[in-house]
């Protein structure tokens, strides 16, 4: 299952598709650059051209409206070539390289010889982007853009330009997420509307008119060109000495993980907690944090529970073990109170989860810290989790604004959802460090860009890691552990090695493709573990 527009844990990238041309910048192979903080990811340059057609007399904000709708089905054709485009659904447009001309359009098939006047309207696009090392010498990339109101002939290109299946027939109203040009069927389709038009502008008796058929057309190829955005690429760190300094809380580095259900709300799938997707993947996310950092204990839950006490109907059990307990059940299957039955094992389960969703846990480990040659001092390190986020802000606010740390593992729901950045304001942040983990879908297109100018100091206080594309679901849960670890371990971890600690391990192989999983806003860090040492006691 992948974590879509909740967060479509993504597929592995392969080579680019079958439609993508083969010419090469004349560059090297740069698999090896450090452009970008990545392991799967090359940062590029994108840019493209393109034109739409307005009525005579259309105002600024009409032309731009129907340049960001076209552009917006630019996503799901890099989508589905394997790219990551870093402005949300392509919307920030450069006005400027709008060029309007005047057009007659003579509809060829009623034997038109007026014509009613138009603008066409022609603009150049661009933007930053990540590829696929595998995509290493590509320079240009043919897709595809759906052109004029597609959203209304969504039955039309379901079939010609989707893989028509569960997830493209979910997406219907939102068609330009599952576009994709380079399927062959679609590739024909293009083929066979180019012809026509070609054909109707053989027979304009005005040479310099346009075909009602090229307005009206529903795809129109294109080509991208990717070159590359050189940056610094120095080995990059977290500001560790500003984490252990203490940020939201004095005396604490404070860790945020909020936790979505991933039951696939597209499709209205619900399940009991226990059966849900994330419920065990958020169990196996903790115990990877706390084997990177041994002894933390659960100290307080919001709402309060009682984990040592488990009543089922009239039953109570003692659970000796409290919460420990319950990550066993769900990890181990062990750690059950003795002489309980498989059905009364069930039973417990739920009544635990029951306790558990939409329930803040907050655990904590003291330690000294040492960093350079500054006084030892005592620091907790307290982790705030939260499992069953949906739609609502609430848990993600809470999160972010009392958080050193901030991940969030759950679905995208392709951007709407509850981190979309119009939801927040600079006061939904705190002034300090901070690092925002989105492991969601697609989350460098969402929630990348447009969070830097609400935190204050932009890069200088926040460094973002998301995902370029889809992601897994599975494995999930582990992974961002994995991560957590990484940063809390007292090891001074690169950012390099931290997403090597959260690449998927899954089936016992390395799946490589990490959904093109990129750091942001590193790039003008200072901390260095050699200049500044910190030592653990």
């Amino acid at each position: 299952m992948k974590l879509r527009h909740l967060a479509p844990f993504a597929v592995l990238v392969a080579a680019s598709t079958a439609a993508c041309a083969a010419s090469t910048d004349g560059s090297q192979d740069d698999t090896s650059d450090q452009a970008l903080t990545s392991l799967t990811a090359l940062a590029r340059n994108l840019k493209f051209k393109a034109i739409v057609y307005v009525d005579a007399g259309a105002s600024d904000s009409e032309i731009l409206s129907a340049v960001r709708r076209q552009n917006q089905s630019a996503f799901g054709a890099l989508r589905t070539a394997k790219v990551g485009v870093n402005s949300r659904e392509l919307k920030d447009v450069d006005t400027r390289t709008f060029v309007k001309t005047n057009v007659k359009v003579y509809d060829v098939a009623a034997h038109d010889t007026t014509g009613r006047n138009m603008v066409k309207v022609s603009y150049t696009y661009t933007d930053r982007a990540v590829v696929p090392a595998t995509m290493s010498k590509r320079s240009a990339l043919p897709i595809g853009l759906l052109s004029g109101d597609y959203g209304s002939r969504s039955a039309r290109i379901l079939p010609e330009c989707t893989d028509n299946d569960m997830e493209a027939n979910e997406f219907a109203g939102s068609i330009w997420y599952v576009f994709n040009p380079s399927l062959p069927q679609c590739m024909t389709a293009m083929s066979t509307e180019q012809r026509a038009i070609d054909a109707d502008h053989a027979k304009l008796l005005d040479k310099k008119g346009v075909p009602l058929s090229e307005v009206n057309r529903l795809y129109s190829p294109l080509t991208v060109s990717l070159t590359r955005a050189l940056l610094n690429g120095n080995a990059s760190y977290p500001e560790y000495d500003r984490l252990y300094a203490g940020g939201v809380t004095p005396g604490k580095l404070v860790v945020g993980m909020v936790s979505g259900l991933m039951a696939n709300w597209a499709s209205g799938e619900r399940h009991d907690t226990i059966e849900d997707e994330g419920y065990v993947m958020w169990f196996g996310g903790l115990r990877n944090v706390f084997t990177a950092r041994p002894g933390m204990k659960l100290v307080k839950t919001e709402p309060a529970v009682d984990f040592t006490s488990i009543t089922v109907g009239t039953k109570t059990y003692a659970i000796a073990g409290g919460f420990d307990d319950i990550m066993k059940w769900e990890l181990d299957s062990t750690g059950f109170p003795a002489g309980t039955t498989s059905a009364e094992q069930h039973d417990l389960r739920v009544a635990a989860g029951d306790m558990i969703v939409k329930h803040w846990l907050t655990f904590e480990v003291p330690v000294k810290v040492t960093i350079g040659s500054g006084v030892q001092k005592d620091v907790t390190i307290q982790l705030n989790s939260y499992f069953g986020a949906e739609t609502d802000s609430t848990p993600h606010k809470r999160a972010i604004k009392t958080s050193d740390v901030f991940i969030y593992n759950g679905h995208s729901y392709i951007g709407y959802g509850p981190l979309d950045p119009s939801r927040f304001s600079a006061s939904d942040f705190p002034a300090s460090y901070q690092i925002m983990v989105v492991n969601g879908c697609v989350s460098y297109n969402y929630y990348e860009k447009d969070y830097f100018p609400l935190k204050a100091g932009g890069t200088k206080n926040l460094e973002l890691i998301t995902n370029g594309l889809e992601s897994w679901v599975n494995e999930s849960g582990p992974a961002m552990g994995r991560l957590v670890g990484a940063i809390i371990n007292g090891k001074q971890s690169s950012y390099t090695d931290i997403l090597k600690a959260a690449q998927f391990t899954d089936f016992g192989y390395d799946w490589g493709m990490d959904a093109l999983r990129v750091v942001d806003g590193e790039l003008d860090n200072k901390y260095s573990p050699t200049r500044t040492p910190i030592t653990f006691r």
